[in-house]
């Protein structure tokens, strides 16, 4: 598969959270003279029968966070592994760094775990990117650990010939840093979306299909939190409201906070299933999970009017914020 102009393909596949999914924050550049001409995408490593990813790779050691590795790519293509001990909470940032690496590298990222009591890190793809990073280089820039383990950073080859990389794992968020300071204040979080779990989306397209007048949609975002405090609900629901798809929602003037048992009776009975789930995808079993709802009403015409919900819902620990917006229309 051949493509001319720079792109990435990422997505994070949540661990209880996280969602979840993977890529670089908001801002990061999207073009790069070196990504200019043909590129290969680097697919994820062949599924093994063992059902073990390892098994499909060769391994070579371990990365600490804030460290990094250098090494020579295969002389033919190939996968690299290595293993990552990550603290629950932990928020990082992989990236096959120019800094090290040969010139027109070709690289893809992977990441999978944690092992398990078996000594598998499974075949799920966690979080990946194909050149987000310096040229056909890879970068994750973002990704939330709810739970600590051993986790599997694999580099893959698209043109490898010998070449040099150097993979580094940086430390995003205060859970990893010694001393994070406080937030300052009217912060708010830069987000990056990542894709629901399948199971979730499953949910979700079942409550679909039940009624033609009822409609519902559910983002996940995590964001980069390198400060000592929690976050806030407030904090959250600027920093969803400030995009652009949610602007018909800043003009509620009386928007309501609920507690994410209260959720369940506000949603329509068919997508019900979805508010278990969803704690189970994104929570840590702790954290207080804080819901805060807008309303909207418009008409588009004759058998035209919409009556939308909007409802923000803050993981103040697992880092992660999920919008789940239900739509009543007439027909």
């Amino acid at each position: 598969m051949r493509r001319s102009l720079k792109g990435a393909l990422l997505w994070m596949m949540p661990v209880g959270l996280l969602n979840a999914c993977g890529g670089a924050p908001e801002g990061t550049a999207v073009e790069d003279v070196l990504s200019e001409g043909t590129q290969s995408l680097v697919a994820a490593p062949p599924v093994p029968p063992s059902g073990n990813v390892a098994d499909s790779l060769m391994l070579l050691g371990d990365v600490a966070v804030g460290g990094s590795l250098q090494a020579g790519a295969p002389n033919v293509s190939g996968y690299y592994g290595y293993r990552v001990q990550v603290q629950a909470g932990a928020q990082l940032k992989f990236e096959v760094t120019h800094l090290g690496s040969s010139m027109y590298l070709d690289t893809g990222l992977f990441l999978y775990g944690p092992k398990d009591a078996n000594g598998s890190y499974g075949t799920t793809v966690l979080a990946q990117d194909d050149d987000s990073g310096y040229g056909q280089l890879s970068k994750i820039g973002l990704m939330t650990f709810p739970h600590g383990g051993e986790y599997l950073a694999v580099v893959g080859f698209a043109n490898p010939a010998g070449k040099q990389f150097r993979l580094a794992v940086d430390c995003m968020g205060g859970t990893c840093l010694s001393n994070p300071p406080s937030a300052p204040a009217n912060y708010i979080s830069t987000l990056v979306q990542s894709p629901i779990t399948a199971n979730l989306q499953s949910l979700l397209d079942a409550g679909n299909t039940v009624r033609e007048d009822n409609i519902s949609h559910l983002t996940a975002f995590d964001f980069a939190w390198p400060y000592s405090n929690e976050t806030t609900l407030d904090a959250a629901a600027a920093a969803i409201l400030a995009r652009g798809q949610y602007r018909g929602y800043r003009n509620d003037p009386a928007p309501v906070v609920l507690t994410y048992a209260q959720l369940e009776s506000s949603m329509y009975w068919q997508f019900r299933p979805l508010h278990p789930a969803i704690l189970a995808t994104y929570g840590n079993g702790t954290e207080n999970v804080q819901v805060k709802r807008y309303y909207r009403e418009f008409s588009t015409g004759p058998n035209g009017d919409n009556k939308r919900s909007l409802f923000i819902i803050l993981f103040p620990k697992s880092f992660k914020v999920v919008v789940y917006e239900q739509t009543w229309h007439e027909i």
